[in-house]
C-alpha cells in the first residue's frame, strides 16, 4: 500500500499563481471592508455575487460541451447524441485548417482535416453540420477568431435554409483576435484589418442579430499557455475594454452594444483562487463599464462568461484522475457563478474524446447540478474571510496590470493592448509566469498526482478515438465536387463585390453572408481579403 506523504506545515504556501497564502484568514483580513461595497446583492451592482438575482435557483447554467471532428455529418451525429443526453446548448470545435482559414483541399491543411475538430468549407457543410437541429430553438457558440466573420456569413445562411429569422438566433462567436496575438496564434490578418471585420460585426449584431453575441472575450487560452490567474483575468478584461472602446469609436451606444459582449474563461485547479477569479472578474467589469466607459444600464454591467475546465491541468498519466480533476473545476466554475459551462472529457490530453468519456464529462455537470445541492442556495461561499481575501486579492494584481496597459496605449485601452502585442509584453509574462510554473513541478513544491507524485508504471493504455484518413479523403473530394457543380460566374460575383466592399469602408457582413449564398468557400473568401488586407507576421521576441 502506498503511504501518504506528510506534509510539513513549514508555513509556506502559494497559490498554483504563486501568491504567498496563510494558514488561516479572519476579520482581520477585511478590516475595514464594507459589504455593500464589496460585495451588494447578486443581480445588482457590482455583481460580486452574480449576475442575476435569484441565479441557479432561476435557471441552471447551460451544459454545452465543445465538440466536433471529422467531417460535418460525424458530427451532426455527435450533436444529436449530447442533445439526446440532456446538454442544453451547442458548442462547435473547428478543425485546424478551418481555424486558419484554409479549404480542405489546400496543400497547407494535408493530414488535419477533421483531426482537432470538424472540417468547414462551406455553407453546405454548415447545413449537413445543423441538419435536423432548428437553430431557432438552440443557442450555438462557435469557437473560432481568426476567419470568424466567414463562419458567421456561413451560419446565417444556413439559419436562412432552415426557415430561421436572423433576429431569432441565439448564440455566441468567439471571434477575439487579441488573444490569437497573445496566446493562441491563429490570426490571419493584420491586427487593424481583423478589428474593422470585428467592429462589422458588432454593428452588424445589434441591428440585425440582436440575441447573438458577436464576441466571447477569452482567456482561456491564455491561461492555457501559462499565464496565472490574476494575468489571464487582465488580459482578458483589458481585451474587452479595447472592444468596448472599438464598438464607441464605431458611433455605438456602450448600453446597446456591451450586454452583447460575453468572456470565456478558464477553471483550473487551484478551486479557491480559481472561483475568486470569477468574483472578482464581474466586480471589476461593472465598475470599469460604468466609470471609465458610461455605461448606465445594469445590463452592459453584467460580466456574464462561459468556463471550460483546463486542458492543461490532465494528464495522460493515470488519465481516469482527469475525472476528479475535472469535477473540481466544474464546482469552482458553478460555485463561481458561470452562465455556461464545458467539462473535459478524461481522454481529451490524448485525443478527441470518445463517446462514453463525452458522456461522463457531461454527467460530472449533471451531478453537480442535481445531487450536489450547490445550486440552490446564490453565492455560497460569499462572505468567506478566505474567499473575500482572495478575490480582492487577484483584483489588486488585475489593476496593476491594467495600469501599465493602460500608459503603453497612452491612456486608451485599445491602444494599449495594440502595443502590447506589438511589443511581445504579453507574450513575455505569460512565458516566464509559465516557466516558473514548470520549476515549481519539477522542484516539487507543486504536485502532479501520477506524474511527479504517486507515480505507478506500467500503465495501460486507454481506448481513444482515431480520426482516420477517410474523413479528410471524403471532405477533399466533396469540396472539389461543390466547386465542379455551383453557379461559377455567381460566386465569382461575389467575390469581386467583397473585394470591392473591402477596398472602401462598408461594412462587410452582408457580402460574406452574398459570397456564402453563392458557395465561395472559405479559403476563396479569405485570399480574396489577404488580397486586401495582407498578412501578418509575429516580431520575434526573446
Amino acid at each position: 500500500m502506498m503511504a501518504t506523504d506528510p506534509r510539513p506545515d513549514d508555513g509556506e504556501r502559494t497559490t498554483l499563481s504563486g501568491e504567498p497564502l496563510r494558514p488561516l484568514y479572519g476579520p482581520e483580513d477585511l478590516r475595514d471592508w464594507d459589504p455593500v461595497e464589496r460585495l451588494g446583492e447578486p443581480g445588482a451592482f457590482p455583481f460580486t455575487r452574480g449576475v442575476y438575482p435569484t441565479m441557479y435557483r432561476g435557471r441552471l447554467w447551460t451544459m454545452r460541451q465543445f465538440a466536433g471532428f471529422g467531417t460535418p455529418e460525424e458530427t451532426n451525429e455527435r450533436y444529436r447524441f449530447l442533445l439526446e443526453q440532456g446538454q442544453g446548448g451547442l458548442s462547435v470545435a473547428f478543425d485546424m485548417p478551418t481555424l486558419m482559414g484554409l479549404d480542405s483541399d489546400d496543400p497547407r491543411s494535408e493530414g488535419e482535416v477533421g483531426r482537432c475538430g470538424v472540417a468547414t468549407d462551406s455553407l453546405d457543410d454548415f447545413e449537413t453540420l445543423f441538419r435536423d437541429i432548428p437553430l431557432g430553438d438552440i443557442s450555438t457558440s462557435m469557437t473560432i477568431s481568426g476567419p470568424a466573420v466567414v463562419a458567421f456569413a456561413f451560419f446565417l445562411a444556413a439559419a436562412e435554409r432552415q426557415g430561421v429569422p436572423w433576429e431569432q438566433l441565439d448564440g455566441t462567436l468567439q471571434t477575439d483576435i487579441f488573444k490569437e496575438y497573445i496566446a493562441q496564434k491563429e490570426w490571419i490578418f493584420p491586427p487593424r484589418p481583423h478589428l474593422r471585420m470585428i467592429g462589422d460585426l458588432m454593428a452588424f449584431c445589434a441591428e440585425r442579430v440582436p440575441r447573438f453575441h458577436p464576441i466571447s472575450v477569452s482567456g482561456y487560452h491564455i491561461r492555457e499557455a501559462g499565464a496565472t490567474a490574476a494575468q489571464e483575468l487582465a488580459f482578458t478584461l483589458a481585451d474587452g475594454f479595447a472592444y468596448v472602446e472599438l464598438g464607441q469609436q464605431r458611433g455605438l451606444d456602450v448600453d446597446a452594444f456591451s450586454s452583447g459582449l460575453s468572456f470565456f474563461l478558464n477553471s483550473h485547479i487551484d478551486f479557491f483562487e480559481e472561483l475568486a477569479k470569477f468574483r472578482a472578474a464581474r466586480r471589476i467589469w461593472a465598475r470599469w463599464l460604468r466609470d471609465r466607459y458610461g455605461a448606465t444600464d445594469p445590463a452592459a454591467m453584467r460580466l456574464r462568461f462561459h468556463t471550460q475546465t483546463a486542458g492543461v491541468s490532465n494528464t495522460a498519466q493515470q488519465p481516469m484522475n482527469n475525472v476528479v480533476r475535472t469535477a473540481l473545476e466544474a464546482l469552482a466554475a458553478v460555485l463561481g457563478g458561470t452562465q455556461s459551462l464545458h467539462t473535459n472529457a478524461l481522454d481529451e490530453v490524448l485525443a478527441l474524446p470518445t463517446e462514453e468519456a463525452a458522456r461522463i464529462a457531461l454527467r460530472t455537470q449533471q451531478v453537480i447540478a442535481y445531487e450536489t445541492g450547490v445550486a440552490d442556495v446564490t453565492d455560497p461561499l460569499g462572505g468567506s474571510y478566505f474567499v473575500e481575501a482572495l478575490t480582492d486579492r487577484i483584483e489588486e494584481l488585475a489593476e496593476e496590470l491594467f495600469a501599465e496597459i493602460d500608459r503603453m496605449g497612452d491612456g486608451s485601452m485599445l491602444e494599449g493592448v495594440l502595443a502590447g502585442i506589438e511589443r511581445g509584453w504579453f507574450q513575455g509574462l505569460i512565458a516566464e509566469a509559465a516557466f516558473d510554473e514548470q520549476r515549481r513541478y519539477e522542484r516539487g513544491s507543486l504536485t502532479r498526482v501520477g506524474v511527479n507524485r504517486f507515480v505507478e508504471e506500467g500503465e495501460d493504455p486507454i481506448e481513444t478515438l482515431v480520426i482516420g484518413p477517410e474523413a479528410e479523403r471524403r471532405q477533399v473530394a466533396l469540396i472539389k465536387e461543390r466547386r465542379a457543380t455551383r453557379d461559377e460566374p455567381a460566386a465569382d460575383a461575389a467575390i469581386a463585390a467583397l473585394v470591392e466592399a473591402a477596398e472602401g469602408d462598408a461594412n462587410l457582413i452582408e457580402p460574406l453572408v452574398a459570397c456564402a449564398r453563392a458557395g465561395s468557400t472559405e479559403g476563396e473568401i479569405v485570399k480574396a481579403l489577404e488580397k486586401v488586407f495582407g498578412d501578418y507576421r509575429e516580431t520575434p521576441v526573446f
